[in-house]
């Protein structure tokens, strides 16, 4: 099987067996995705060809991942942020924390992905930008991270989630991040991308605590 062969990432490690088999299922369906995008482009890749080449069902396939587009959107490292920002001291600086957070995620993904320019985190960027299904379905993606970036930042400041100030930033981080993964790319990736995060963060004020 497919999913006997998948590595598994050095975030998902600490998990029960249940869970880390079904990290290693979602991480061979996305990487039958991949292959056959780079075999036939995204338009052509089927669910039911995804399926057979993870072999899996294809409902399995939508067990794990409600659309195509989200196969390419979601990763393991999506929700280890929120738990990083969890683990920061609760009187640190927000930036400090996101800052922290973020690199230790990043850290952890590319040490997963040694050659992304051969896996995938640079195709993955790259077809957010360029395909139309792609965009509407991370706006939407951005949304639900974006409340979810929202409560973790109304618990370390005090303040309520539906805040307009808080609501502000999270979705303002989240398009940043977004331009500094875009930028990377199409620089070829030759810059840190560590320290483009940094100097993304750097853009952004502090957000007061109540």
């Amino acid at each position: 099987m497919t999913t006997a062969r998948t590595p598994l990432p050095e975030a998902a490690r600490h998990l029960g067996l249940r869970e880390r088999k079904k990290i290693k299922t979602r991480i061979a369906i996305r990487e039958a995705t991949y292959a056959l995008i780079r075999e036939q482009g995204y338009e052509a890749t089927t669910v039911e060809q995804i399926a057979d080449r993870a072999e899996v069902s294809p409902s399995t396939v939508f067990r794990y991942f409600p659309t195509k587009e989200d196969i390419v959107l979601t990763d393991e490292y999506d929700p280890l942020v929120e738990d990083l920002l969890r683990e920061r001291p609760a009187d640190e600086p927000v930036l400090e924390s996101l800052r922290r957070a973020l690199r230790k995620a990043m850290t952890l993904a590319l040490a997963d992905d040694p050659r992304p320019e051969q896996d995938e985190m640079i195709p993955r960027v790259r077809l957010m930008v360029e395909v139309p299904a792609l965009r509407a379905r991370m706006m939407e993606s951005m949304s639900v991270t974006g409340r979810t970036l929202c409560r973790t930042l109304a618990e370390r400041t005090g303040r309520d989630e539906n805040d307009l100030e808080v609501r502000v930033y999270a979705a303002g981080l989240m398009g940043a991040l977004l331009e500094t993964m875009v930028f990377w790319v199409e620089g070829d990736c030759q810059e840190d991308v560590l320290e483009l995060v940094d100097r993304t963060l750097t853009t952004f004020k502090e957000l007061p605590r109540r």
